[in-house]
């Protein structure tokens, strides 16, 4: 299994993050999908829980949180930073209709990473001003797993995004797949983010797997960009 700092990635938050979803059509719920992905050496799995309680949602994290802790992995919670200090968890990811970065408390801030999502240039720049530890852009290819009122970004805007955010990492999600990995690295992006890749697979470790290996082979090998 590889850890965090074992991941084709050096910082925490980079290499594959897995957002282990709990929309109901994937047919396995999102503890099951997380314990997979650490199965399957993940760096990052970040809970996303869009339809359950809170209540609930604590239950998965505090669970997801022994599962992860067990395996050297970084565990982020969705949405929430209250949940996420609640579970015990590494981080909280925010989105651009949550709470803004600057207004988490500085206790939950000095104990929390805090990543933001963006969708354009625009937001990208204004998250390179906020307290955040990392960035994340997209849709890349489109989105599989969830309606986005964003179309696909594509390479060009994505390399300009890791500029714009630099020297912050930033995780590339949308669409990705082994296929297409090895380009989103080579534009500059710090990790991945997966949802349906490895939720719709029916095997997820080994989908998992097959990424961290895809992402292992493109630092190896990795692609000249113009």
């Amino acid at each position: 299994m590889i850890s965090v700092t074992e991941a084709p990635f050096s910082h925490a938050v980079a290499g594959l993050h897995v957002l282990a979803d709990d929309d109901p059509r994937w047919g396995i719920g999102p503890v099951a999908q997380a314990e997979a992905a650490c199965k399957g050496g993940a760096s990052v799995i970040q809970l996303r829980s869009k339809f359950a309680t809170d209540r609930l949602a604590l239950e998965w994290a505090e669970t997801i949180r022994a599962l992860t802790r067990e395996a050297g992995v970084h565990f982020i919670v969705n949405d929430r930073f209250d949940l996420a200090l609640a579970a015990g968890a590494d981080g909280v990811h925010l989105g651009q209709d949550d709470l803004p970065p600057g207004r988490i408390p500085k206790h939950a801030r000095e104990r929390l990473t805090v990543g933001l999502s963006t969708h354009d240039l625009a937001q990208a720049r204004a998250a390179a001003a906020e307290p955040v530890d990392y960035v994340a852009f997209g849709p890349v290819y489109g989105s599989q797993s969830k309606l986005s009122p964003y179309s696909a970004r594509g390479l060009e805007l994505l390399e300009n995004a890791v500029r714009l955010v630099a020297p912050l990492p930033l995780v590339a999600i949308g669409g990705l797949s082994t296929k297409n990995l090895a380009d989103v690295l080579a534009a500059g992006a710090a990790g991945a983010a997966v949802i349906s890749a490895v939720a719709g697979s029916p095997d997820p470790a080994a989908a998992t797997r097959e990424l961290v290996e895809a992402g292992k082979r493109a630092v190896r090998n990795p692609l000249k960009t113009a």
